[in-house]
């Protein structure tokens, strides 16, 4: 299978890109916002919502399938396209984050590292072979190597050594990796240090893979330090590769990740803040479950055409979500997702049409953005 990466068009102003990426499932338009699907569903939505939202490509996690219900019978069912009935790209995370985030006591070693699952408290080892082996299983279209991501903060020679072990760690990646049919991604990584980041692309890049991220952001910095390694991290990164930001994806990250070179994004915070009755809209965001709206019988946004505005009013989901009833936090899951995929249509097409900066402008200025 070749994974073709094109570049369609670019912004001059910029270096927002407009491209097409080729799995098994589809071809991917890039940029692109992939919603996340953990467990190996999006929490509240049905994969025909999720088309209807517009979402291309979703994410689910090895860490989480591996523990429940396991890889093997997730093979056993045909593959994860098969077993939750979605028959466009899917791309799985290696696990590495969660398996340092979600435990508080694991040892990484050269080996690999060793966890407890935060279900059962049962001890588990995964290494780059391992964690390739239960992804080759999952069968997604898009799979990323097994790395170490150094927590924020970090002494900068623990931050070198991660870089290290992580280029390691993909060759032992790509040894293992035994499916044509899967594109296996490197991850940069490298903390705040331009130096370390600079060497860790070096390293990963010369096995000429698909694709590659950009790992260790969005763990405890600020947005200013995010945006700092952004300005210069997805140029290190080849032209002809898309370039996928891990784990961040607010409305105002798409504009900054995708005008700094960014092609793909993944982020659970659209659909985790809607679960808490917040959503996105064109003014800016909004928490529907507070009192204020309690006889607001408006749309959730005036400047929105998905089916939640055309249907429902923000008096109604509130009511929902105050009665603890499933169909609101649908209501408000299926809007934020909407509205995402919305903006990347959009910036896209600005793109496109050589205005992309003009779009930034006007989107911060209703959306209430401090530039």
């Amino acid at each position: 299978m070749s994974f073709d990466y094109t570049v369609n068009q670019e912004c001059p102003e910029t270096k927002a890109r407009v491209g097409e990426f080729t799995t098994p499932h589809g071809r991917i338009k890039t940029p692109i916002f992939m919603p996340v699907g953990t467990k190996a569903t999006v929490k509240t939505m049905s994969p025909e919502e999720l088309k209807e939202v517009g979402s291309e490509i979703i994410l689910s996690n090895t860490y989480h399938l591996y523990l429940r219900p396991g890889h093997e019978l997730i093979e056993e069912a045909g593959g994860l396209h098969q077993f939750m009935n979605w028959d466009r790209p899917i791309l799985t995370d290696s696990g590495g984050f969660q398996v340092y985030s979600l435990s508080d006591s694991n040892e990484i070693t050269e080996e690999g590292v060793t966890f407890q699952s935060h279900l059962d408290g049962s001890k588990h080892f995964i290494d780059p072979e391992k964690a390739i082996g239960i992804q080759n299983s999952l069968g997604a279209d898009i799979i990323m190597a097994f790395d170490e991501c150094a927590p924020y903060p970090a002494e900068k020679e623990y931050v070198e050594k991660a870089v290290a072990r992580t280029t390691r760690w993909l060759e032992r990646s790509i040894e293992a990796h035994a499916r044509d049919d899967q594109a296996l991604f490197g991850i940069m990584q490298g903390g705040m240090h331009r130096d370390l980041r600079e060497k860790s692309a070096e390293e990963i890049t010369e096995f000429n893979l698909p694709g590659y991220a950009i790992g260790g952001l969005s763990v405890g910095e600020s947005t200013e330090k995010m945006l700092e390694v952004l300005d210069y991290a997805p140029e290190l990164l080849p032209e002809d590769k898309p370039r996928y930001l891990m784990g961040v994806g607010t409305p105002i990250d798409l504009f900054e990740g995708i005008m700094r070179g960014v092609d793909m994004f993944d982020c659970v915070f659209p659909t985790r803040v809607a679960r808490n009755g917040a959503v996105f809209t064109s003014g800016g965001r909004i928490t529907v479950r507070n009192a204020t709206y309690k006889k607001d019988f408006t749309p959730l946004d005036h400047e929105c055409d998905c089916y939640v505005c055309n249907n429902y009013s923000r008096a109604y989901i509130r009511h929902l979500i105050k009665r603890n009833e499933i169909l609101g936090l649908r209501l408000t899951t299926y809007h934020n997702l909407h509205f995402m995929l919305d903006i990347i249509h959009n910036i896209r097409e600005a793109i496109k049409e050589g205005c992309f900066l003009e779009y930034r402008e006007q989107f911060y200025n209703q959306y209430g953005v401090e530039k």
